[in-house]
């Protein structure tokens, strides 16, 4: 497969933003137009090829090897292609994307996947805060797509969001799914506090306490034990997830669970799904 390859010549100590680090953007240009595409470093404007040694041309498949933890906006709004990331990537990574794929190998920052409207990410690592979430002043977060994170997240995640997919194999800290619309948050580790506060629609699973953790799950007084049932719908995620190469263990997918509505504060048609161990 012809890939565009972008190695990162010296680490960053200066943020960059690099909108243009999108297959959307590479699809049709020579390597030497990659070269002289626009980056911000800092206050500064500088040229792709001053910062990304570039192999390949006219892909949409790009591969970004080295630590790009500072550099932001990479496959901002891209709608096809895929992006692999060897190392770790900064904030704002596939935010606004309709389509396509990016896999990241390492860790990613803040703002992962924001008001996504399609597409897959994946990270091997942990991600940051705000993921999939809406930003400041926008009405909602996430809106389609899919978003796997194999290690832990930060806060917020899922804020406002409407639709689509969040699953996150590690725990989530505080205010998951906070404000939260519709869509789906899959937690397999612990969460933290306030979950689903102002959730208004939407699903948020989690099976804390049957993760072995020692910490007990603690929700908004403002959810309500609804019943103990074995929600169908749920099958087909944990499905998808083990079809994505995870491993989901299969009392998660034929067990029971506890249904808590809320938040009563809000519409109150959202529900926390808490994994019932043994059943």
């Amino acid at each position: 497969m012809d890939e565009v390859t972008l190695v990162l010549k010296e680490p960053l100590v200066i943020p960059v933003e690099a909108e243009s680090i999108c297959p959307d953007v590479l699809a049709d240009k020579s390597c030497r137009e990659i070269e002289s595409l626009p980056l911000h470093h800092g206050n500064r404007e500088r040229r792709l090829g001053e910062l990304f040694t570039v192999h390949g041309e006219r892909s949409v498949h790009i591969r970004i090897e080295g630590d790009v933890s500072r550099v932001k906006k990479i496959g901002y709004g891209m709608t096809k292609g895929r992006i692999v990331i060897t190392g770790d990537a900064g904030m704002h990574l596939g935010a606004a994307m309709t389509s396509g794929e990016i896999i990241i190998e390492g860790n990613a920052a803040d703002w992962l996947g924001a008001e996504m409207k399609g597409g897959v990410i994946r990270v091997k690592g942990d991600a940051g805060n705000l993921v999939g979430a809406a930003y400041r002043g926008s009405k909602s977060g996430m809106n389609q797509g899919m978003i796997i994170i194999e290690g832990n997240a930060g806060n917020n995640v899922g804020e406002r969001m409407r639709k689509g997919t969040i699953a996150i194999m590690g725990k989530a800290g505080d205010f998951l799914g906070v404000g939260m619309i519709g869509g789906t948050i899959i937690v397999f580790g612990r969460i933290g506090m306030r979950s689903g506060a102002e959730m208004r629609r939407g699903t948020i699973v989690t099976f804390q306490e049957g993760y072995g953790t020692a910490l007990p799950l603690q929700l908004l007084p403002t959810f309500r034990y609804d019943c103990t049932y074995h929600p169908v719908f749920l099958r087909f995620y944990l499905k998808t997830l083990q079809r994505h190469g995870l491993e989901i263990k299969e009392e998660y997918i034929t067990g029971n669970y506890r249904r808590y509505n809320g938040d009563i504060v809000e519409l109150g048609k959202g529900e926390i799904l808490v994994y019932e161990p043994g059943t």
